[in-house]
């Protein structure tokens, strides 16, 4: 099985995008997420992470976070990985194992948007995170203790884009006998969890740095990781049937 196609080092073109900032950001995943379909699995969280994207601009044009560069460069970064897979699989290439299960299933019958969102946002937390960790230190010359500030600022917005996803998109009382499986699913996954090992990748992957194989072969296995609980959140959940 071949590995999937994800860049390594930060290229040339991701350092370009972190100079156009957080709105050259947003005005890709406007014009990317354009044409998708209400009800299409990708737009789903393509849609939640948007707003939570727009939140991180407002904070930065506060002078939100205590170093600003720190906390662009690890935004763009951030949503570099997300938009670089999608992108690629548009294209008709093969996108990291983390974001095939949501970008396979995304037309799936019985799957749930609550469903798709938290694949969405599991492979973007726990494969994409800790990479854009280690993308932001190659980037500024820096260790990832030199941008836990940013990491957990970051995070606490994206753990706003979890409870939204469980408000919004949680199917109401009326709905119980779908609910009881949806519920199991989707308790069974948590951001904080995601954050925590996504801290405890990116400070290994740093750490590992200059042995390139065993790099390789840690990203690869944190890939296929979070690739195979993404298959599990994207399980079509059939209503059942009346007695």
């Amino acid at each position: 099985m071949g590995h999937s196609q994800q860049p390594t080092e930060v290229s040339a073109r991701a350092v370009r995008r972190v100079d156009e900032g957080v709105d050259g950001v947003l005005a890709r995943m406007r014009g990317l997420g354009a044409h998708w379909p209400e009800r299409d699995g990708v737009a789903v969280f393509h849609r939640l992470y948007t707003r939570v994207t727009e939140e991180v601009g407002h904070l930065v044009d506060r002078g939100g976070f205590p170093d600003r560069r720190a906390a662009v460069t690890l935004d763009v970064l951030f949503a570099e990985r997300y938009l670089h897979a999608v992108e690629t699989f548009e294209r008709g290439g093969r996108a990291p194992a983390c974001w095939r299960p949501l970008l396979h299933a995304r037309d799936r019958r019985g799957v749930r948007p609550v469903q798709f969102a938290l694949c969405g946002v599991n492979a973007h937390i726990g494969h994409d995170l800790a990479l854009a960790v280690v993308d932001t230190c190659r980037t500024l010359a820096c260790a990832p203790e030199d941008l836990r500030d940013e990491f957990d600022q970051v995070g606490d917005l994206l753990a706003t884009l979890e409870e939204r996803v469980r408000e919004d998109l949680m199917p109401g009382p009326d709905l119980l006998e779908l609910a009881d499986p949806l519920t199991h699913v989707a308790g069974a996954w948590s951001i904080e969890r995601a954050r925590s090992a996504a801290w405890v990748a990116a400070r290994a992957l740093w750490a590992v740095r200059d042995l390139t194989g065993v790099a390789e072969e840690m990203r690869a296995r944190l890939d296929e990781g979070v690739g195979l609980v993404g298959r599990l959140l994207v399980t079509p959940l059939v209503p059942a049937q009346p007695r």
